[in-house]
């Protein structure tokens, strides 16, 4: 009686070959360390740390955002990383789908207009507020100080956005900050994705000393206007 090859089972077939997707990287830091006397939560501590990740590149647009993977990066449970994530979409840095869970938000022409759009109605007007107010404006000072000194683009894209903070901080309008702030992580997102292909770096400081002596200076209007014209330029350079 002639032997037959038994018929391969689902568990003996030899696996697809699959192209594997962008990992998170081993390990995550965490969040810079509170301020002496606040104990934020676990969830605040994992959600900085996630958001940190994202606008300093070690998370990419579109990189899946597995809870147990970052869970176990970042030495927590699963709990405060699925807090962390809802929050994050809510400020647009991540996109959740029910299917396809979480991924960093990618950045698309579409994005970077409606952005810089909204930038325009409103960073310019608080700007002008602020100058008026006779605020002083060391923050912002210090921000291009560190944006001179950053080893690199994440780095100089964070502090490029912290002056742009402190420059709307104190405008005397909590809703009109509130607004600015809500953007604010998408603003960045943008910028970092936008300066990696087409850096100009040195335009950006040039133009950012030049609003910081016009308001330092008490002009108004001359400070928003080139507020104004660096955010178009920044739109016509991510739409190009």
């Amino acid at each position: 009686m002639s032997s037959q090859a038994a018929a391969p089972t689902p568990e003996s077939r030899a696996p697809e070959s699959q192209t594997p997707g962008p990992q998170i990287p081993e390990s995550l830091p965490l969040a810079p360390a509170p301020e002496p006397g606040s104990i934020p939560s676990r969830t605040v501590v994992v959600l900085e740390s996630i958001r940190h990740a994202i606008l300093t590149g070690r998370l990419t647009p579109g990189q899946p955002l597995v809870e147990t993977e970052l869970a176990a990066r970042l030495g927590v449970s699963k709990t405060p990383v699925r807090e962390a994530l809802k929050t994050l979409a809510g400020t647009g840095l991540v996109v959740m789908s029910q299917y396809k869970g979480a991924a960093v938000r990618t950045v698309d022409a579409e994005l970077a207009r409606s952005v810089c759009d909204v930038r325009l109605l409103l960073e310019p007007e608080a700007l002008r507020r602020t100058v008026r107010s006779g605020t002083p404006l060391e923050a912002a000072e210090e921000a291009l100080h560190r944006a001179a000194c950053a080893a690199d683009p994440a780095a100089r894209s964070r502090a490029n956005s912290d002056f742009h903070r402190a420059l709307y901080l104190p405008c005397g309008n909590p809703l009109l900050v509130r607004m600015l702030d809500e953007l604010r992580d998408q603003a960045a997102l943008v910028s970092l994705v936008a300066r990696g292909t087409h850096p100009g770096w040195d335009a950006d400081a040039t133009e950012h000393r030049a609003m910081l002596a016009a308001a330092r200076a008490g002009e108004a209007d001359r400070a928003a206007e080139l507020l104004r014209d660096h955010i178009a330029a920044f739109a016509d350079h991510v739409s190009t």
